[in-house]
């Protein structure tokens, strides 16, 4: 797999995610996802994607 920025090998790891939305500030310090040996960009899997949505749609809706 190659990043589609800079064409570096991409490598199984994990990566911060972080997101300030509806007044709250959600820290995920250790997500798996595919980083960039080359440049450090991170791509998430469906899995991970699906996961974090889900968080962020339960957040949205505690803080209505």
């Amino acid at each position: 797999m190659n990043c589609i920025y800079c064409q570096g090998h991409m490598k199984h790891s994990k990566a911060p995610f972080h997101v300030d939305r509806n007044g709250y500030h959600l820290v995920l310090d250790t997500v798996p996802t595919w980083v960039c040996h080359q440049c450090g960009e991170a791509y998430f899997e469906e899995r991970e994607v699906d996961a974090i949505q889900s968080v962020i749609k339960r957040l949205d809706g505690f803080f209505k």
